[in-house]
């Protein structure tokens, strides 16, 4: 009996044995499919808090956190590099990027890029000096004005096809984005314009007080973009889960890491 007992109790060991080997193959497979899965390049510029770079030399912020969330589920692992927002456009027809995604705009730019839908809200607006005497959009008339070029604010500031803002006496467009706040500070423009999330993160990380003015100049759906010509329907399976992260509630808790009531920034039906 003794001798049946060991017999049974070393095949269970070999059972057991061969059970976690089989559990370390599978995890080791696990790996390599990751370390397999098809690369997405994504591309945007430093615009807090949807794009940074962290203390650890890490892309961080809420589309990065989004775009890595929804790539996964979709089976790619993502890249992230720092473009010249200028050549956004010429940098995704040409490759070099397959998508771009940085607090972009949709409206006005719908037959530029092949789209998905937006996933979150953002409103632009204009931001002067607590000391100003600018506190309506009509204010502005005949003032000096900071955008960051071929961003939204810039068009609307140089085409004035919306009624309600003025003629400004000069569009200051610069590259760099954060030279805005600066010229601001400076007093070499009367104010400046931008996502009003970028500028209040702008005035939480270096303790500015700017007031924003009430009326926004545009309120948008912002999304990922990819080349007109890209035929792989990867902005329709994105599209799709984003409405799965937005009933399963990833979307909030992502957005809620970096802003306060994220809520309201989620409400992407409202634009339609």
């Amino acid at each position: 009996m003794g001798g049946k007992r060991s017999i049974i109790s070393l095949i269970i060991v070999c059972l057991i044995g061969c059970m976690l080997c089989g559990c370390d193959k599978k995890q080791d497979t696990e790996k390599e499919i990751g370390k397999n899965a098809p690369k997405i390049v994504v591309g945007s510029d430093n615009y807090p808090p949807f794009n940074y770079i962290d203390e650890n030399g890490k892309p961080t912020g809420i589309d990065v956190d989004i775009a890595t969330e929804a790539f996964k589920r979709l089976g790619y692992r993502v890249e992230f590099v720092n473009i010249e927002w200028e050549d956004k456009k010429n940098l995704v027809e040409n490759g070099d990027i397959d998508c771009i995604w940085g607090c972009f705009s949709i409206k006005g730019r719908e037959n530029d890029y092949k789209w998905t839908k937006p996933y979150m809200v953002s409103r632009q607006v204009v931001a002067v000096n607590k000391s100003s005497n600018i506190y309506s959009l009509s204010d502005l008339e005949g003032k000096i004005i900071a955008v960051q070029s071929t961003t939204k604010p810039e068009e609307i500031f140089l085409n004035r096809t919306d009624s309600k803002i003025p003629e400004v006496k000069e569009v200051f467009s610069v590259e760099d984005r954060e030279q805005i706040y600066k010229y601001l500070g400076k007093g070499y423009v009367d104010a400046i314009s931008a996502h009003e999330t970028a500028i209040r993160q702008y005035m939480q990380d270096y303790d500015m007080d700017y007031r924003i003015l009430d009326e926004s100049i545009f309120v948008t759906g912002i999304g990922a973009a990819f080349a007109i010509n890209d035929d792989r329907g990867i902005e329709e399976k994105l599209s799709e889960k984003f409405d799965e992260m937005q009933k399963d509630g990833t979307m909030e808790i992502i957005v809620s890491k970096y802003l306060s009531n994220a809520y309201k920034y989620l409400e992407v039906d409202s634009l339609e």
